[in-house]
């Protein structure tokens, strides 16, 4: 989640692109549009079951399985860059270990008001669950927007306006009513971004404490991948009767798939320096083959399933995931098409920002009371609907990074 500089510029001469990854803008690029597009296929009927996450139950990887452990993979690919990083400007550890402490602070708190939207009632709140959402990304975006460095009058106005944003989520939680009107905001269940910010905050502490020791990274995959079979098993049941599910950094799963990512930064560092980066992509493919196939073995004693974050999944989705950044960093840092990417650039970039304008949009769509023809959300034609509208959300990011409105945690 580390932000690194645009990748649709003039590439860079040979001795400068050994420090420059493209691969990794373009991958969670696309990670990112196409989570857009599967979150938006609840609007939809008449398409391919196939494309939908599975049912907690089924033994399926449905298309929308896959993106959310892509997504984490590529937060772990990104880790060891932005630690490195404030390494070589000199922070010390422990500014090191606030700075990831804000940043996974940030994403929780993000996490607690989006898992509590579903379960607003609107006549105890005072308040319409559209326009709860709206004033929630507002008052996100007035706290961690990316304001400009200024010694003048500026720099109180952007304190001002990060304390404005404090006020308004304030003011949300406090008149916040779920329920049966007595319920107040409440972390359920801690939402796509809560869980992304327990995860980073697992990982990358562990990235800076065990970097100079590359087993130990190695060891901490192992580690979780095994906790996600243990809890699955009944191997923790006697010392743990409610099982890890319950715990806030769930059964491994996430983790797994983070650590897998930080492994593979590894990798490509390792093989960038020492001159060897054309037999990285067959490496990153035979790691990716070797884990689907683990994950067809665990698939004879667990069923896949993303709702339960089985090791079957887990093994899977991380085997998809080495396989897919291979394609990529082969099209993109070794044949040079990283512009074949320009347009969808802000997904990678101001993720953040293309993650959050959904909940705008689809608020002032229902305030609007307008809606799309009943043929433009069916079958193919939604299909093509969903994907434009991913489009449609990344030229936003767009335009909002002209007027220097970026979020960053």
């Amino acid at each position: 989640m580390i932000d690194t500089h645009a990748f649709n510029q003039t590439l860079p001469t040979a001795a400068h692109r050994s420090d420059r990854i493209y691969s990794i803008d373009v991958f969670r690029a696309l990670t990112m549009l196409l989570m857009i597009f599967v979150n938006d296929l609840w609007t939809l009927s008449g398409i391919p079951a196939w494309l939908e996450h599975s049912r907690a139950d089924q033994d399926f990887l449905g298309f929308a399985d896959t993106i959310f452990p892509g997504f984490l993979f590529i937060v772990g690919m990104s880790i060891p860059f932005a630690i490195r990083q404030r390494l070589a400007k000199g922070e010390s550890t422990p500014e090191i270990v606030r700075h990831i402490g804000v940043r996974s602070a940030a994403l929780l708190i993000m996490g607690v008001f989006t898992v509590n939207v579903p379960e607003l009632n609107e006549q105890a709140t005072g308040l319409s669950s559209e326009w709860f959402q709206i004033l929630m990304v507002i008052g996100f975006f007035l706290i961690w927007n990316v304001y400009p460095k200024r010694d003048d009058s500026r720099k109180w106005l952007f304190t001002g306006l990060q304390l404005l944003g404090v006020g308004v989520l304030l003011v949300l939680a406090f008149t916040f009513r779920g329920g049966d009107s007595a319920g107040r905001m409440m972390p359920h269940w801690w939402g796509i971004l809560g869980l992304i910010g327990w995860t980073y905050l697992t990982c990358a502490l562990i990235y800076l404490f065990a970097h100079k020791r590359p087993v130990l990274l190695g060891l901490a995959w192992a580690f979780f991948s095994l906790l996600t079979i243990a809890g699955h098993a009944g191997w923790l049941r006697d010392l743990w009767p409610d099982g890890p599910r319950d715990w806030i950094l769930g059964n491994g799963a996430f983790q797994s798939f983070t650590s897998a990512g930080i492994l593979a930064t590894l990798l490509l560092t390792h093989f960038r320096t020492t001159g060897q980066s054309r037999r990285l992509p067959l490496l990153l493919v035979a790691i990716g083959v070797l884990l689907v196939l683990a994950g067809l073995v665990s698939r004879q004693f667990f069923i896949i399933s993303k709702i339960q974050a089985t090791p079957t999944w887990v093994f899977l989705c991380t085997g998809i995931a080495f396989i897919a950044y291979a394609g990529i960093y082969s099209l993109v840092d070794q044949q040079h098409k990283a512009h074949w990417f320009a347009p969808i650039k802000p997904a990678g970039t101001s993720t953040l920002t293309c993650y959050l304008i959904p909940y705008v949009y689809y608020s002032l769509a229902d305030l609007s009371g307008l809606s799309l023809p009943a043929g433009l959300t069916f079958g193919l034609a939604g299909l093509v609907k969903s994907l434009l509208f991913a489009f449609l959300i990344i030229g936003i990011t767009a335009i909002l990074g002209r007027f220097k409105i970026r979020l960053k945690v």
